[in-house]
Parts: C-alpha cells; sequence; structure tokens
C-alpha cells in the first residue's frame, strides 16, 4: 500500500482531518481525536492505529505488529510497514479505529460532527 492510497482511506471517513504532529508523523483525527497515526520517515513507514482489546490481543500476535509505543495502554498497535496486513484488512481496521473513537467522543462534539449514523467504514460498515 502507498502512502497516498492510507491518505485516501483515512480521509474518506466523514470529518476526518489530517495535520502533521511531532515533525515526522501525519495523524488522523475525527474531532480532535487521533484514528491513525502514519510516520512519514523513508526507512520507517509504519501505520498505528485503536483497536478493540480482543483485537489488540489477536493483532499482536501477527508478526510485525506491536503495541503501540505510548498508547498500546488504550489499545493501540504499530504496523511495521504499510504492507504487513493485506490492503482490504488494513482499511477494515482504520475503519474500525475511526468508528471507537468516533463512539468515544463527547456527545456535544458527536452533535456538532452531525447526525451521520453510518461512518462508511470498519468491518460491519460500507466499503
Amino acid at each position: 500500500m502507498t502512502l497516498e492510497r492510507l491518505r485516501g482511506i483515512c480521509l474518506s471517513f466523514p470529518y476526518a482531518t489530517e495535520q502533521i504532529q511531532w515533525v515526522d508523523d501525519l495523524v488522523f483525527k475525527i474531532g480532535g481525536k487521533m484514528f491513525a497515526v502514519v510516520c512519514l520517515l523513508e526507512d520507517s513507514r509504519t501505520v498505528a492505529f485503536k483497536c478493540s482489546p480482543e483485537e489488540f490481543a489477536a493483532l499482536t500476535e501477527v508478526e510485525g505488529i506491536i503495541p503501540a509505543p505510548y498508547m498500546a495502554r488504550a489499545s493501540w498497535v504499530r504496523a511495521a510497514d504499510f504492507d504487513t496486513l493485506p490492503a482490504a484488512e488494513l482499511k477494515g481496521l482504520i475503519g474500525d479505529s475511526y468508528n471507537l473513537v468516533r463512539a468515544g467522543l463527547p456527545k456535544k462534539v458527536q452533535a456538532d460532527l452531525g447526525a451521520a449514523t453510518d461512518s462508511g467504514g470498519g468491518k460491519g460498515g460500507k466499503s
């Protein structure tokens, strides 16, 4: 998977934004909260995202995926590169991350984002 394709996936979710943070990281957010982080260093193209505790346990058993530094306590994982997982699976997991983060936003922020009920991502949403 390319950086541009990964950006396209992340920005396809309603109200998703991106910004450079911590010098070398491209951070994707919903309502000001991160749902994916991509390292932009050429020799370290990693992607990190939030997952459920069950997915966290399963994913950290996959070669090339580790608990995300500083974020593992919140069930975040980091893939060693963009191709650690098949593209369709990575897309679904990023969609799940988006949905988890969006669902955890304060009700006022959710209301400000709009009444869209289908985020269009994740395993349960439309692809």
